[in-house]
């Protein structure tokens, strides 16, 4: 369930390449990110996946805070992301995939967010049955601590992608009941 106190992002997207992440592409003057995680194999794992991906429920369960005004992931839905209880990052969904072997979604940047992009988030069910999730990002600092942080921000984001991937393991490897 989405959280419901604090507003809601407002404004245009920060960046102009919006749902560039949909074919893989990183615009000129963007750090791109890719990092692809094994989840496990079969499709209950893939639909579990696909779900926790689509609730937010992978996002919460890496301990960050998470206000959407909608429960799924929708195109045009506005969600807040908040990182270490203190960072807000406004975010709104640009699109989203479901197909037979692949979901997912990705948000893009709005007013008021540490950094300018996009990310995407798709979980897909290769050909053996395997599970796996995909994060895609383009991104560059907005805000003056994230552009400061250059190298490091960018250790960050690909360390909280590898995260996602740790995190989706194990809430499809233990299933709440």
């Amino acid at each position: 369930m989405p959280e419901t106190t604090g507003p809601l992002p407002e404004g245009p997207f920060t960046y102009e390449a919006v749902g560039a992440t949909r074919e893989g592409h990183c615009p000129p003057d963007f750090n791109p990110l890719h990092v692809r995680s094994r989840i496990g194999e079969g499709t209950d794992v893939f639909e579990r996946a696909a779900h926790a991906v689509r609730t937010w429920e992978m996002h919460r369960a890496l301990g960050v805070g998470i206000r959407a005004s909608a429960p799924e992931a929708a195109p045009g839905v506005d969600v807040t992301v908040t990182l270490g209880g203190v960072i807000k990052a406004p975010c709104r969904v640009v699109w989203t995939v479901d197909e037979p072997r692949r979901k997912g979604w990705a948000y893009g940047t709005l007013p008021g967010h540490p950094e300018c992009g996009e990310e995407a988030f798709v979980v897909d069910r290769t050909g053996d049955g395997t599970v796996w999730l995909t994060v895609t990002a383009f991104s560059r600092g907005a805000k003056w601590y994230a552009r400061a942080g250059g190298a490091a921000t960018r250790g960050l984001q690909h360390a909280y992608a590898r995260r996602c991937g740790v995190v989706l393991r194990r809430l499809c490897d233990h299933p709440k009941e």
